[in-house]
Protein backbone atom coordinates (compact mmCIF):
# COMPACT_ATOMS: atom_id res chain seq x y z
CA UNK A 1 0.00 0.00 0.00
CA UNK A 2 0.95 3.47 -0.76
CA UNK A 3 2.38 5.76 2.26
CA UNK A 4 -0.87 7.13 3.96
CA UNK A 5 -0.34 9.49 7.10
CA UNK A 6 -2.24 8.41 10.21
CA UNK A 7 -5.21 9.93 11.37
CA UNK A 8 -5.52 12.66 13.95
CA UNK A 9 -8.84 13.55 15.78
CA UNK A 10 -9.96 17.04 15.23
CA UNK A 11 -12.59 18.90 17.35
CA UNK A 12 -14.10 20.99 15.20
CA UNK A 13 -15.59 24.44 17.03
CA UNK A 14 -18.78 25.83 17.41
CA UNK A 15 -20.62 27.54 14.40
CA UNK A 16 -23.98 28.66 12.75
CA UNK A 17 -25.54 27.22 9.67
CA UNK A 18 -26.81 29.16 7.05
CA UNK A 19 -30.60 29.11 8.54
CA UNK A 20 -29.21 30.70 11.83
CA UNK A 21 -29.22 27.62 13.58
CA UNK A 22 -26.38 26.55 15.86
CA UNK A 23 -24.03 23.44 15.06
CA UNK A 24 -22.44 22.59 18.20
CA UNK A 25 -19.72 20.15 15.93
CA UNK A 26 -18.23 17.09 16.65
CA UNK A 27 -14.86 15.14 16.21
CA UNK A 28 -13.50 14.38 12.34
CA UNK A 29 -10.24 12.09 12.14
CA UNK A 30 -8.89 13.70 9.67
CA UNK A 31 -5.21 12.39 7.38
CA UNK A 32 -2.56 15.30 6.68
CA UNK A 33 0.89 15.65 4.30
CA UNK A 34 2.52 18.94 3.04
CA UNK A 35 2.54 22.04 3.47
CA UNK A 36 1.46 24.62 0.98
CA UNK A 37 -1.73 25.91 -0.13
CA UNK A 38 -4.33 23.85 1.41
CA UNK A 39 -6.06 21.53 -0.48
CA UNK A 40 -9.06 19.12 1.34
CA UNK A 41 -10.47 15.90 -0.55
CA UNK A 42 -13.89 15.06 -0.16
CA UNK A 43 -14.70 10.92 -0.24
CA UNK A 44 -17.91 9.55 -1.36
CA UNK A 45 -19.99 6.25 -0.84
CA UNK A 46 -19.25 3.78 0.77
CA UNK A 47 -15.12 5.14 0.89
CA UNK A 48 -12.80 6.77 3.37
CA UNK A 49 -10.01 9.45 3.83
CA UNK A 50 -8.23 6.18 3.07
CA UNK A 51 -9.66 6.45 -0.95
CA UNK A 52 -7.26 9.29 -1.27
CA UNK A 53 -4.25 7.70 0.05
CA UNK A 54 -2.33 7.87 -3.37
CA UNK A 55 -3.35 11.63 -4.24
CA UNK A 56 -2.36 13.22 -0.39
CA UNK A 57 1.59 11.98 -0.63
CA UNK A 58 1.49 13.15 -4.74
CA UNK A 59 -0.19 16.47 -3.91
CA UNK A 60 1.89 17.13 -0.98
CA UNK A 61 5.20 16.55 -2.92
CA UNK A 62 3.75 19.04 -5.46
CA UNK A 63 4.05 21.82 -2.82
CA UNK A 64 0.68 21.62 -1.20
CA UNK A 65 -0.57 20.97 2.09
CA UNK A 66 -2.94 17.60 1.20
CA UNK A 67 -6.25 17.10 4.36
CA UNK A 68 -8.56 14.51 3.26
CA UNK A 69 -11.01 13.74 6.30
CA UNK A 70 -13.41 10.90 7.46
CA UNK A 71 -16.45 12.91 6.78
CA UNK A 72 -19.65 13.32 8.98
CA UNK A 73 -20.77 8.98 9.67
CA UNK A 74 -18.18 7.84 8.44
CA UNK A 75 -14.73 5.76 9.44
CA UNK A 76 -12.95 7.25 12.70
CA UNK A 77 -15.65 10.53 12.46
CA UNK A 78 -18.45 10.91 14.32
CA UNK A 79 -22.03 9.62 13.59
CA UNK A 80 -24.96 11.72 14.51
CA UNK A 81 -27.76 9.82 14.97
CA UNK A 82 -30.53 11.87 13.46
CA UNK A 83 -31.25 11.97 9.83
CA UNK A 84 -31.17 15.71 9.03
CA UNK A 85 -27.70 15.89 10.76
CA UNK A 86 -26.09 15.15 7.74
CA UNK A 87 -27.80 17.50 5.09
CA UNK A 88 -26.07 20.25 3.03
CA UNK A 89 -25.28 22.81 5.50
CA UNK A 90 -24.01 20.27 8.36
CA UNK A 91 -21.67 18.44 5.44
CA UNK A 92 -20.21 22.24 3.92
CA UNK A 93 -20.73 23.60 7.70
CA UNK A 94 -18.00 20.77 8.54
CA UNK A 95 -15.39 21.85 6.25
CA UNK A 96 -15.41 25.53 7.12
CA UNK A 97 -15.13 24.39 10.68
CA UNK A 98 -12.20 22.14 9.90
CA UNK A 99 -10.81 25.09 8.28
CA UNK A 100 -11.20 26.90 11.82
CA UNK A 101 -9.36 24.12 13.78
CA UNK A 102 -6.61 24.07 11.02
CA UNK A 103 -6.57 27.99 11.35
CA UNK A 104 -6.92 28.24 7.78
CA UNK A 105 -8.30 30.94 5.58
CA UNK A 106 -9.16 29.27 2.15
CA UNK A 107 -8.57 25.56 0.54
CA UNK A 108 -9.19 24.07 -2.68
CA UNK A 109 -12.21 21.24 -2.45
CA UNK A 110 -11.43 17.97 -4.30
CA UNK A 111 -14.79 15.51 -4.34
CA UNK A 112 -15.50 12.25 -5.42
CA UNK A 113 -19.27 10.90 -5.58
CA UNK A 114 -21.09 12.10 -2.67
CA UNK A 115 -17.98 14.31 -1.58
CA UNK A 116 -17.91 15.88 -5.45
CA UNK A 117 -21.69 17.28 -4.24
CA UNK A 118 -19.94 18.72 -1.29
CA UNK A 119 -17.32 20.03 -3.17
CA UNK A 120 -19.29 21.96 -6.02
CA UNK A 121 -21.58 23.36 -2.41
CA UNK A 122 -18.97 24.96 -1.01
CA UNK A 123 -18.19 27.43 -3.36
CA UNK A 124 -22.08 28.41 -3.45
CA UNK A 125 -22.41 28.19 0.30
CA UNK A 126 -19.44 29.72 1.71
CA UNK A 127 -17.77 31.48 -1.10
CA UNK A 128 -15.48 33.13 1.25
CA UNK A 129 -13.73 29.68 2.73
CA UNK A 130 -12.92 28.04 -1.21
CA UNK A 131 -10.23 28.75 -3.59
CA UNK A 132 -11.02 26.09 -6.23
CA UNK A 133 -13.82 23.55 -6.46
CA UNK A 134 -12.63 20.07 -8.00
CA UNK A 135 -15.56 17.21 -9.27
CA UNK A 136 -13.70 13.99 -9.68
CA UNK A 137 -16.55 11.85 -11.62
CA UNK A 138 -19.19 13.91 -9.88
CA UNK A 139 -20.55 17.10 -11.77
CA UNK A 140 -21.71 20.40 -11.15
CA UNK A 141 -25.46 19.62 -11.90
CA UNK A 142 -28.29 22.13 -12.80
CA UNK A 143 -30.79 22.30 -9.98
CA UNK A 144 -34.16 20.06 -11.07
CA UNK A 145 -37.56 21.53 -11.24
CA UNK A 146 -38.41 19.05 -8.53
CA UNK A 147 -37.27 17.39 -6.01
CA UNK A 148 -34.68 14.60 -6.73
CA UNK A 149 -36.67 11.90 -5.65
CA UNK A 150 -39.50 12.43 -7.35
CA UNK A 151 -37.46 12.79 -10.39
CA UNK A 152 -35.64 9.48 -9.64
CA UNK A 153 -39.52 7.47 -9.40
CA UNK A 154 -40.23 8.61 -12.66
CA UNK A 155 -37.24 7.05 -14.19
CA UNK A 156 -38.33 3.22 -12.53
CA UNK A 157 -41.86 4.05 -13.69
CA UNK A 158 -43.58 4.80 -10.28
CA UNK A 159 -44.32 7.87 -8.54
CA UNK A 160 -46.07 6.28 -5.76
CA UNK A 161 -42.92 4.36 -4.19
CA UNK A 162 -43.96 0.91 -5.63
CA UNK A 163 -40.72 0.42 -7.46
CA UNK A 164 -38.07 2.06 -5.31
CA UNK A 165 -36.61 -1.24 -5.28
CA UNK A 166 -35.32 -0.71 -8.57
CA UNK A 167 -33.06 2.01 -7.86
CA UNK A 168 -30.32 1.94 -4.78
CA UNK A 169 -30.60 6.12 -3.88
CA UNK A 170 -34.73 5.32 -3.66
CA UNK A 171 -34.16 2.01 -1.96
CA UNK A 172 -31.40 3.72 0.92
CA UNK A 173 -34.25 6.17 1.66
CA UNK A 174 -35.94 3.92 4.19
CA UNK A 175 -34.63 4.21 7.33
CA UNK A 176 -32.70 0.92 8.98
CA UNK A 177 -33.36 -1.35 5.37
CA UNK A 178 -30.12 -0.69 3.42
CA UNK A 179 -28.29 -0.35 6.56
CA UNK A 180 -28.64 -3.64 7.85
CA UNK A 181 -28.32 -5.59 4.53
CA UNK A 182 -24.94 -3.78 3.48
CA UNK A 183 -23.93 -4.99 7.26
CA UNK A 184 -24.66 -8.92 6.52
CA UNK A 185 -21.45 -9.31 4.73
CA UNK A 186 -18.88 -6.25 4.05
CA UNK A 187 -16.63 -7.94 2.46
CA UNK A 188 -19.05 -8.60 0.18
CA UNK A 189 -19.67 -5.26 -0.78
CA UNK A 190 -16.72 -4.06 -1.11
CA UNK A 191 -15.69 -6.97 -3.52
CA UNK A 192 -18.47 -6.25 -5.94
CA UNK A 193 -17.92 -2.64 -6.10
CA UNK A 194 -14.37 -2.01 -6.14
CA UNK A 195 -13.38 -3.39 -9.18
CA UNK A 196 -11.79 -2.20 -12.45
CA UNK A 197 -14.69 -0.34 -15.30
CA UNK A 198 -15.35 -2.66 -17.91
CA UNK A 199 -16.67 -1.66 -21.08
CA UNK A 200 -20.42 0.31 -21.41
CA UNK A 201 -21.10 -2.59 -23.76
CA UNK A 202 -20.80 -5.14 -21.36
CA UNK A 203 -23.42 -3.61 -18.85
CA UNK A 204 -25.53 -2.91 -21.45
CA UNK A 205 -25.05 -6.56 -22.62
CA UNK A 206 -25.91 -7.94 -19.28
CA UNK A 207 -28.81 -5.44 -18.76
CA UNK A 208 -30.62 -6.90 -21.51
CA UNK A 209 -30.00 -10.64 -20.91
CA UNK A 210 -31.67 -9.97 -17.52
CA UNK A 211 -35.05 -8.26 -19.30
CA UNK A 212 -35.33 -6.30 -16.28
CA UNK A 213 -34.75 -2.56 -15.35
CA UNK A 214 -33.26 -2.88 -12.40
CA UNK A 215 -29.99 -0.30 -11.29
CA UNK A 216 -29.99 -1.83 -7.31
CA UNK A 217 -26.68 -4.10 -7.01
CA UNK A 218 -27.22 -3.55 -2.86
CA UNK A 219 -30.02 -5.65 -2.44
CA UNK A 220 -28.87 -8.50 -4.05
CA UNK A 221 -25.29 -8.94 -3.20
CA UNK A 222 -25.49 -12.72 -2.65
CA UNK A 223 -26.69 -12.87 -6.12
CA UNK A 224 -24.79 -10.21 -8.12
CA UNK A 225 -21.78 -11.62 -10.74
CA UNK A 226 -18.84 -8.91 -10.30
CA UNK A 227 -17.56 -7.26 -13.64
CA UNK A 228 -14.16 -5.89 -14.10
CA UNK A 229 -10.52 -6.76 -11.99
CA UNK A 230 -10.51 -5.82 -8.83
CA UNK A 231 -8.05 -3.37 -7.96
CA UNK A 232 -7.58 -3.24 -3.94
CA UNK A 233 -4.94 -5.68 -2.52
CA UNK A 234 -5.73 -7.58 0.29
CA UNK A 235 -4.43 -5.07 3.04
CA UNK A 236 -6.19 -2.45 1.04
CA UNK A 237 -9.67 -4.20 1.26
CA UNK A 238 -9.05 -5.23 4.53
CA UNK A 239 -9.20 -1.30 5.96
CA UNK A 240 -12.29 -0.83 4.56
CA UNK A 241 -14.18 -4.08 5.58
CA UNK A 242 -12.87 -3.36 9.17
CA UNK A 243 -13.75 -0.19 9.17
CA UNK A 244 -17.37 -0.87 8.07
CA UNK A 245 -17.77 -3.75 10.33
CA UNK A 246 -16.99 -1.90 13.60
CA UNK A 247 -19.75 1.61 12.00
CA UNK A 248 -21.70 0.14 10.31
CA UNK A 249 -23.63 1.89 7.25
CA UNK A 250 -26.14 3.86 8.73
CA UNK A 251 -24.09 7.02 8.73
CA UNK A 252 -22.99 6.58 5.21
CA UNK A 253 -26.75 6.23 3.68
CA UNK A 254 -27.90 9.03 5.88
CA UNK A 255 -26.44 11.31 3.19
CA UNK A 256 -28.45 9.94 0.65
CA UNK A 257 -31.63 10.51 2.95
CA UNK A 258 -31.25 14.41 2.38
CA UNK A 259 -31.75 14.52 -1.52
CA UNK A 260 -34.94 16.28 -1.42
CA UNK A 261 -34.00 18.14 2.21
CA UNK A 262 -30.62 19.77 0.20
CA UNK A 263 -32.95 20.78 -2.21
CA UNK A 264 -35.12 22.32 -0.25
CA UNK A 265 -32.63 23.85 2.01
CA UNK A 266 -29.88 24.86 -0.37
CA UNK A 267 -32.19 25.94 -3.67
CA UNK A 268 -29.07 28.03 -4.67
CA UNK A 269 -27.09 25.25 -5.40
CA UNK A 270 -27.29 24.05 -9.27
CA UNK A 271 -28.10 28.06 -9.50
CA UNK A 272 -25.79 30.12 -8.73
CA UNK A 273 -22.34 30.12 -11.09
CA UNK A 274 -19.36 29.00 -9.53
CA UNK A 275 -16.79 31.82 -9.29
CA UNK A 276 -13.72 30.16 -8.52
CA UNK A 277 -11.53 28.32 -11.08
CA UNK A 278 -12.59 24.57 -11.65
CA UNK A 279 -11.63 21.45 -12.66
CA UNK A 280 -13.96 18.75 -13.82
CA UNK A 281 -12.42 15.00 -14.89
CA UNK A 282 -14.58 12.83 -16.00
CA UNK A 283 -14.52 9.00 -16.39
CA UNK A 284 -15.33 7.47 -19.46
CA UNK A 285 -16.67 4.17 -18.62
CA UNK A 286 -18.58 5.19 -15.27
CA UNK A 287 -21.81 3.95 -15.36
CA UNK A 288 -23.60 6.26 -12.47
CA UNK A 289 -21.84 9.20 -13.45
CA UNK A 290 -21.45 9.57 -16.27
CA UNK A 291 -18.87 12.36 -18.51
CA UNK A 292 -21.96 13.69 -20.83
CA UNK A 293 -23.45 14.81 -17.45
CA UNK A 294 -20.91 17.26 -17.40
CA UNK A 295 -21.87 18.49 -20.75
CA UNK A 296 -24.15 21.27 -18.79
CA UNK A 297 -21.23 23.08 -16.88
CA UNK A 298 -19.64 25.40 -18.44
CA UNK A 299 -23.03 27.96 -18.63
CA UNK A 300 -23.46 27.54 -14.62
CA UNK A 301 -18.59 27.12 -14.16
CA UNK A 302 -17.12 29.73 -16.44
CA UNK A 303 -13.73 29.27 -15.16
CA UNK A 304 -13.46 25.49 -15.81
CA UNK A 305 -11.14 23.29 -16.99
CA UNK A 306 -12.98 19.34 -18.16
CA UNK A 307 -10.61 16.09 -18.51
CA UNK A 308 -11.99 13.04 -19.85
CA UNK A 309 -9.49 9.72 -18.14
CA UNK A 310 -10.05 6.75 -20.60
CA UNK A 311 -11.19 3.17 -20.08
CA UNK A 312 -11.80 4.42 -16.09
CA UNK A 313 -15.02 3.14 -14.55
CA UNK A 314 -16.54 4.95 -11.31
CA UNK A 315 -13.56 4.68 -8.52
CA UNK A 316 -11.40 7.03 -10.18
CA UNK A 317 -8.62 8.21 -7.84
CA UNK A 318 -8.50 4.62 -6.81
CA UNK A 319 -8.79 2.96 -10.47
CA UNK A 320 -6.37 5.46 -12.33
CA UNK A 321 -4.30 7.22 -9.08
CA UNK A 322 -1.03 7.76 -11.42
CA UNK A 323 -3.56 9.68 -14.58
CA UNK A 324 -5.50 12.05 -11.59
CA UNK A 325 -2.23 12.57 -9.84
CA UNK A 326 -0.87 13.99 -13.07
CA UNK A 327 -4.20 16.29 -13.78
CA UNK A 328 -4.76 17.53 -10.15
CA UNK A 329 -1.22 18.53 -9.72
CA UNK A 330 -0.76 19.68 -13.18
CA UNK A 331 -4.07 22.34 -13.00
CA UNK A 332 -3.38 22.61 -9.16
CA UNK A 333 0.23 23.84 -10.09
CA UNK A 334 -1.12 26.22 -12.73
CA UNK A 335 -3.93 28.09 -10.89
CA UNK A 336 -2.33 28.39 -7.63
CA UNK A 337 1.31 28.38 -7.36
CA UNK A 338 2.45 26.60 -4.32
CA UNK A 339 5.34 26.89 -2.19
CA UNK A 340 8.91 26.76 -4.20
Amino acid sequence: MPAFPPARRVRLPRHVLPDGSDDPGLTLAVHELGAGPAVVFCHGFPELAFSWRHQLPAVAAAGFRAIAPDQRGYGGSDRPEPIAAYDMHFLTGDLVALLDALELERAVFVGHDWGGFVAWAMPVLHPERCAGAVGVNTPYLARSAVPPTTLMRMLVGATDGSHDEKLYILWFQQPGVADAVLARDVHRVFDVLMRRAVPPGELMARAAASGTLDMNPFRRLAEVEPMGEPFLSPEEMDVFVRTFERTGFTGAVNWYRNFDRNWEIAPAVGIAKIGVPSLMVTAQWDPVLRPEMAAGMPALVPDLETVMIERCGHWTQQEKPDELNRILVDWLGRRFRPRA
